[in-house]
């Protein structure tokens, strides 16, 4: 059983991958549509590269005529993977929001200054033990609202640190917070969970497999397997038949 903290821990490794994969080419894949629908989307994906081709060319042409347009041209995006990390991002930072919000204690006070005008203190040693205790308090203070170990709500606040600091709760790692209740780790697992099978499905990580609604003429059922950058293959549970992209085999 796929644990949250290994969820989480997907999130946190995977997310330089996605970065990368963001301005690749797209690789087409289409676990999920069935073979048909596989070999439909390659057709498909044919016709767009021919007319985004023809409008390329288009385009070049007419940045050779501007000449404000130098230099490299950017790498096209894959919109697809940046709209994944936008929502894992969105969904992480507003979990450890809520979950710091109910389990991270708040920082320690500085110690107020003393109105000696007021209270004068009786001996210069009596100052000097409170002087001392006072910057050892302060100091403490400092540390405690600077703690690395402590959830902000401001600066850095991306999906890959998020995770980090969700995982180290799961861990019961050290620092200013609580322990979590049953709650709150079932609310951590459920958002870690989407988090990484998003990531998975973007990066084509996982291997998956379905079976379809319809049958084969043989009326066995028709499997499907994917993911991890294979193509799609499927295989009938009743005659065995086997399809693979450009390949039925018996």
């Amino acid at each position: 059983m796929t644990t949250t903290a290994t969820h989480l821990r997907t999130t946190a490794l995977h997310w330089s991958d996605l970065h990368e994969a963001a301005g690749q080419p797209v690789t087409i894949g289409a676990f999920g549509l069935g073979l048909r629908g596989y070999l439909a989307r390659l057709d498909a994906a044919d016709t767009e590269q021919i007319e985004y081709e023809r409008h390329q060319a288009a385009h070049l042409r007419s940045l050779e005529r501007d000449p404000v347009q130098l230099g490299d041209r950017p790498v096209p995006v894959r919109l697809h993977i940046l709209d994944t990390m936008r929502a894992v991002e969105a969904a992480l930072v507003a979990c450890a929001d809520d979950i710091a919000h109910h389990v991270q204690r708040a920082p320690i006070s500085p110690p107020p200054a003393r109105r000696t005008a007021v209270a004068p203190y009786l001996t210069q040693r009596e100052a000097d033990i409170a002087a001392a205790d006072r910057k050892r308090r302060t100091q403490l203070a400092h540390a405690d609202l600077v703690d690395p170990r402590r959830w902000r709500y401001t600066g850095r606040r991306t999906a890959p640190y998020a995770a980090l600091w969700l995982l180290a709760r799961i861990e019961r790692a050290p620092g200013p917070c609580r322990r979590l209740t049953t709650d709150e780790e079932h609310r951590i697992g459920t958002v870690a969970a989407g988090a990484a099978e998003r990531i998975e499905r973007a990066l084509d990580i996982a291997a998956q497999r379905r079976t379809l609604e319809q049958l084969h003429d043989c009326g066995g059922a028709i499997d499907v397997h994917g993911g991890e950058g294979r193509p799609p293959v499927a295989h009938c549970t009743g005659c065995g038949r086997i399809w693979a992209e450009g390949v039925a085999a018996a």
